[in-house]
């Protein structure tokens, strides 16, 4: 039976209306004068965790912005938003926790702050000569304080995999370092000279021991956990005799939907996070929303 894919849609962290007003990043003078302004809303991040009062940003409006610790995200219907990172916002939640049931815009504006934060807290000095490193353009590059050289945010793609077989089953895999019962699907990093269709070949043969068909690309996703960009495919397997590599994934199993509805109401299947692609991914090829 082969399976009728649509394009994944409204997933969270990648929706919005963000304009991220990349015209003004190099004008240093209204950047400083955008962090001190009242009007400006300044969005609290630190590591994954972000300033918010349950699933709405709070503005830290108030607090004094060092434009070193600034990032401009952009601007929404006029209103300006600039992330302070490495802000102190005790008992703040994660945006893993509440990514899903943000508003589209402040999604969008939340996983920018989020990403930028990660990038900045690991690149404080220069990858060619060591010297410290210092903000510029408006949090979106580093400059090294010695050669000059400038640094960019990065992102990592990566792949995620629908794998099914011939007769529709979902094929679900545990990593070695996740809790027991913990199931996702097979992904993986793109490889340097690689594309993505080839990575997808080689992540589900080195992972699960599979020959694959042609893969269908479904949609991505923006994953600031710290760096990534999901890029989420279907494909067939050509067979189903699975061969875990023993070293990422320490299992995995073929599920057909009435037997993953059954193992998530009984416990014995943990499904990934409402927030991430995997999960729309899963119930994607189900037809319908679980239960977390």
């Amino acid at each position: 039976m082969h399976h009728t894919w649509r394009m994944l849609d409204d997933l969270a962290l990648g929706r919005g209306r963000l304009d991220r007003l990349a015209e003004l990043r190099g004008d240093a003078a209204w950047f400083a004068r955008a962090c001190a302004d009242e009007s400006t809303f300044i969005v609290g991040v630190d590591g994954g965790n972000i300033a918010a009062d349950g699933t709405a940003l709070r503005d830290q409006r108030g607090v004094t912005v060092d434009p070193e610790r600034a990032a401009l995200i952009g601007g929404v219907n006029g209103q300006v938003f600039i992330a302070l990172m490495g802000a102190e916002i005790p008992d703040s939640p994660s945006l893993r926790e509440i990514g899903a049931a943000m508003s589209d815009d402040e999604a969008a504006i939340a996983t920018a702050a989020v990403a930028l934060d990660q990038w900045h807290r690991k690149h404080t000095h220069c990858p060619q000569c060591g010297a410290p490193t210092r903000n510029a353009l408006a949090g979106w590059e580093r400059h090294c304080t010695s050669d000059g050289t400038a640094h960019y945010p990065r992102t990592d793609p990566a792949v995620i995999v629908v794998i099914t077989d011939a007769d529709d089953r979902l094929l679900l895999a545990r990593q070695r370092v996740w809790p027991e019962r913990r199931f996702s699907l097979v992904a993986g990093y793109v490889e340097p000279g690689e594309t993505a269709e080839n990575a997808v070949a080689r992540e589900v043969l080195e992972e699960v021991g599979l020959v694959i068909g042609e893969p269908e690309y479904l949609g991505s996703q923006p994953w600031p956990f710290p760096a990534s960009l999901m890029l989420c495919y279907s494909v067939q397997a050509l067979g189903i005799g699975v061969r875990v590599d023993g070293v990422e994934i320490a299992e995995a199993l073929w599920v057909t939907r009435a037997e993953l509805r059954e193992k998530v109401k009984d416990g014995a299947i943990l499904l990934p996070s409402r927030v991430s692609i995997a999960r729309r991914g899963i119930e994607h090829w189900l037809g319908s929303t679980l239960a977390d």
